[in-house]
């Protein structure tokens, strides 16, 4: 079927993150004397907001503190506010699609759980050229994903009906998010889980390349 918007997750779909959030991390690890975690764990660590990563990255009795937790959260924002660009970098194949996607004046936004102002820093920082409809990342009052009023908000603001977007994300929070909200659920394998995580929590397709992203977009 004929898309006629697109929504982007940020973290293992437009940008490769996870050495600058893994260093971020255990930075703030080391300050508190807690046992570092490595990249592979990370990768299954992320994608549902900053402050489920610290609840994830601690070990399970000190997890029972929440003093611990709120310390350590503290300190994970503010590592990842110096390092937050440090070694991101686009996807290979990322910047492409997105200039091919604004020929075809096709809207696009990005809608992530990393938090509002980091979300639009990374996305001024690596993609000053794209104009993006809107980018959003967590903010007070909104649920982040995968409740769909993120997604919701984004099909309400464009003016298009949410069955209208292509949705493309790396993680089962992307693809139930998509799912809840009536988008199409693609999942990006060049992220940060499998295949079968994507599967099985709703997506319709799977791409190996960001090339084909224009597939589902064809100019005309």
């Amino acid at each position: 079927m004929p898309f006629r918007a697109v929504i982007f997750d940020l973290d293992g779909t437009l940008l490769d993150t996870i050495e600058d959030l893994t260093e971020a991390m255990n930075a703030a690890l080391r300050t508190l004397g807690l046992p570092e975690r490595t990249i592979a764990e990370c990768k299954t660590f992320v994608g549902d907001g900053v402050a489920t990563f610290v609840k994830r990255v601690l070990p399970l009795r000190a997890g029972d503190d929440p003093s611990l937790a709120r310390r350590l959260l503290g300190l994970m924002r503010a590592e990842y506010a110096v390092r937050l660009a440090v070694k991101t970098r686009p996807y290979p194949g990322i910047p492409e699609i997105l200039e091919a996607l604004g020929e075809r004046r096709i809207p696009a936004a990005v809608l992530s759980n990393k938090p509002h102002d980091s979300t639009r820093a990374v996305v001024r920082r690596f993609f000053p050229r794209r104009n993006f409809r809107l980018v959003l990342g967590a903010r007070e009052g909104v649920p982040p994903k995968p409740d769909p009023a993120g997604a919701f908000e984004i099909a309400r603001r464009l003016g298009l009906p949410p069955a209208d977007f292509f949705y493309l994300g790396d993680t089962n929070t992307d693809m139930q998010t998509a799912v809840a909200a009536g988008m199409f659920p693609a999942g990006a394998l060049w992220g940060f889980r499998t295949s079968g995580e994507l599967l099985a929590n709703g997506a319709r397709a799977l791409l190996e390349r960001p090339a084909q992203v224009l597939d589902f977009f064809p100019a005309t």
